[in-house]
């Protein structure tokens, strides 16, 4: 009899436990599939960002922005950057900050304005300019005022008879940098009486 009942009990088990293992699970909703599918990115940049919102990725939002960058030389330049620009050219000219005015070298040593353009053209973009300011305005596609761009050349004359006496390579915000007579290579700015008055013309390197 004893063996009888337990016979009987582990048959109840075995049929309790078949239940269980032939419930069926659920199927999944179409939104839990679609959850479960999922890659998940970790959100570093632009394009991390415009893709969680499902966005078009536009092609300055591709590449990382390497702000510390930006913000080290917008301090050593006295610039408020907008992280987009030339980083080969700000790092160039920023090296070349305090060196001493020399005429007719172009050298870290002592330069003049011709002088530091020219070297600064050569070691940026790979352009030989012509050596003097008045050449180089030959040899330029003059443009206005309100159309300077980073890069481009500002020039300087004392009157309209006279002839081009000193040039720099633009900036941003009206800012340029130079080799002066007094200070040699710095950043000045374009509304400074003395530049403002003497300021003649911006040219583009085709």
């Amino acid at each position: 009899m004893t063996k009888t009942i337990i016979l009987s009990v582990l048959a109840l088990i075995s049929i309790a436990l078949s239940f269980f293992y032939d419930v069926k699970k659920p199927e999944a909703t179409p939104a839990e599939t679609e959850a479960a599918n999922l890659t998940l990115y970790p959100v570093q940049t632009g394009e991390d960002i415009a893709r969680a919102l499902a966005l078009t990725v536009p092609l300055d939002l591709s590449e990382p922005v390497d702000s510390a960058f930006y913000k080290r030389y917008s301090r050593k330049l006295g610039l408020q950057l907008d992280y987009n620009e030339d980083k080969t050219l700000l790092e160039t000219v920023t090296k070349w900050l305090g060196t001493p005015y020399s005429y007719g070298s172009s050298s870290k040593r002592g330069t003049d304005c011709s002088g530091f353009v020219t070297r600064i053209y050569s070691d940026v973009y790979g352009i030989d300019l012509s050596r003097s300011s008045r050449s180089m305005f030959d040899d330029v596609t003059r443009i206005r005022k309100d159309s300077v761009r980073t890069g481009d050349l500002v020039f300087f004359r004392r009157g309209p008879r006279q002839p081009i006496f000193h040039v720099g390579i633009y900036l941003k915000d009206n800012k340029f940098v130079h080799s002066a007579t007094s200070g040699g290579v710095m950043v000045s700015s374009l509304k400074e009486p003395y530049y403002r008055n003497y300021y003649y013309a911006a040219g583009r390197v085709d």
